[in-house]
C-alpha cells in the first residue's frame, strides 16, 4: 500500500481507500469480509456517508477494534427520513442522522458537508447555523476535521476560499476533466460526450485542482469508475474501455488527489482494485485511451440515490441498476435480475410521475421513462 499526505490535515490516507456506499443493504458477513479484505490490503480511509441505521452499524461491528486505525468521512446532511435517503439542511434532522453516526463510531476524521453543488447548496450550508453546527462538532473534537464533498468545480472553489474546511471528496475521472463546466458539470449530459467537447482538461477543473494545491486541500475521490461506465465497451466515451487501474492512476495523478475510494462490495472487488499496486507503469497508463473519443458517455443513473426520497417508496437507483443490467443481456436477461426486481417493495410501475426524483437528479437522468422502461423490459 501507498500512503499519501491529505493536504493540510497532515493525515496519512491510503492511496486506495474504500467507498461503503455499495455495502447497503449487504448482510454483515459480507459486509466483514469486504472490509477484513480492505484492512488486510493496508487500506485506512472509508466513507461512510449512507444514512441507514444497519449498514452504520455493520461496519461499525465489521471494523471492531481496528476502529482507531481507519480514518472515516462521515457526511453532515445526509439523512434516512422514512427509511429512504435523504439531503437534508434542517437542524434537528442533521442533528440526529450525525449524533448516531457518532454513537457508532466514537467520532469522525472528516465531518463533510454534504453534497454542495449549487449557489443554493452554498447558501444553505455557509450563510446558516449549518457551517456553525459543523464548527462546533470540531471545537468539542467530534470531528477531527470539516470536509465537503461536491461535484461542481466553480462551487467547490467558492467552498474553499472560505478557509473553513481542511479537505474535500470530489468526483475525478477523465470524462469528468475534459467535459467543459462553466456552470455545473452535470449541465452537460443532455448534449452527450461528443468528441466536439473534448478539448484537453477543462480549464475550470484544472483551475480546482490547482487552488487545492495551492491552498493544500487534500482531495478523495469519488466516481473514479465513472458507475462502471468507463469500464463498459457499450457505455465508455473512448473508443476502447479504460481498466480500472487505468482509471485509478488518472485519478491518483490529479495534483491534490491523496486517496480514491471504489465502491467495492465484496472482499474480492476490494483485493482486484488492490492488485494497483502491483501493476506495471504500462499497465496503468491511460494515455493512449483517452486519446480516442466517441460519442455518449452518460445520460444513465450512476446510482449514486441523490433523487429520493421518492413518496412512492421506490428504490430509483436499484431499478436503475437493473435495468441498466437488463440493457446488457436484452435477449437473455438474467432470472436472478427479473427476481431481484419482483422482490422490491415498490417498482417502475408504482411511480405516479410527480417529477420529484428529476429535480434532485445531478446527472439529468430522465427517471420517469427509465421507471417506465424498467417495468416493460424486466417483466
Amino acid at each position: 500500500m501507498e500512503y499519501r499526505r491529505l493536504g493540510r490535515t497532515g493525515q496519512k490516507v491510503s492511496a486506495i481507500g474504500l467507498g461503503c456506499e455499495h455495502l447497503d443493504g449487504k448482510p454483515f458477513a459480507q459486509v466483514e469480509e469486504t472490509i477484513r479484505a480492505a484492512l488486510e490490503g493496508g487500506v485506512n480511509i472509508m466513507d461512510v456517508f449512507m444514512p441507514g441505521t444497519e449498514v452504520r452499524e455493520n461496519i461499525q461491528k465489521a471494523l471492531g477494534k481496528q476502529r482507531g486505525h481507519v480514518q472515516i468521512q462521515g457526511h453532515i446532511g445526509s439523512t434516512n427520513i422514512h427509511q429512504q435517503y435523504d439531503i437534508s439542511r434542517d437542524p434537528a434532522v442533521i442533528r440526529r442522522a450525525f449524533e448516531e453516526l457518532l454513537r457508532l463510531f466514537g467520532y469522525i476524521d472528516y465531518g463533510m458537508l454534504f453534497f454542495i453543488d449549487t449557489p443554493k447548496d452554498y447558501a444553505d450550508v455557509f450563510e446558516t447555523d449549518f457551517i456553525n453546527y459543523a464548527r462546533q462538532l470540531k471545537d468539542k473534537g467530534d470531528i477531527r476535521y470539516i470536509g465537503f464533498s461536491s461535484h461542481n468545480p466553480e462551487t467547490a472553489m467558492r467552498v474553499i476560499e472560505t478557509g473553513l474546511v481542511d479537505m474535500m471528496m470530489f468526483s475525478v475521472n477523465p470524462a469528468f476533466d475534459m467535459l467543459p463546466s462553466a456552470a455545473y458539470v452535470f449541465d452537460h449530459i443532455e448534449t452527450g460526450f461528443g468528441a466536439d467537447l473534448f478539448r484537453g482538461m477543462d480549464p475550470t477543473r484544472a483551475l480546482l485542482y490547482k487552488l487545492c494545491a495551492k491552498n493544500d486541500i487534500g482531495m478523495t475521490a469519488m466516481k473514479t469508475l465513472g458507475a462502471g461506465k468507463l469500464l463498459s465497451r457499450e457505455h465508455t466515451p473512448y473508443a476502447e474501455p479504460l481498466t480500472a487501474a487505468q482509471c485509478v492512476h488518472y485519478a491518483l495523478s490529479r495534483p491534490a488527489v491523496a486517496s480514491v475510494l471504489p465502491g467495492c462490495q465484496t472482499a474480492d472487488e476490494m483485493r482486484d482494485m488492490l492488485t494497483y499496486f502491483s501493476l506495471s507503469d504500462k499497465e496503468k497508463d491511460f494515455s493512449r485511451v483517452i486519446s480516442g473519443v466517441r460519442n455518449d458517455f452518460m445520460g444513465q443513473c450512476v446510482y449514486c440515490g441523490h433523487c429520493g426520497p421518492c413518496p412512492e417508496n421506490i428504490d430509483i437507483a436499484a431499478v436503475n441498476r437493473y435495468l441498466d443490467i437488463a440493457l446488457l443481456n436484452e435477449q437473455r436477461i438474467p432470472p436472478s435480475i427479473r427476481a431481484h426486481y419482483h422482490h422490491l417493495q415498490a417498482r417502475g410501475k408504482d411511480c405516479t410521475q410527480c417529477g420529484q426524483c428529476e429535480t434532485r437528479c445531478p446527472f439529468d437522468v430522465p427517471v420517469i421513462e427509465k421507471m417506465q422502461q424498467a417495468e416493460c423490459l424486466i417483466l
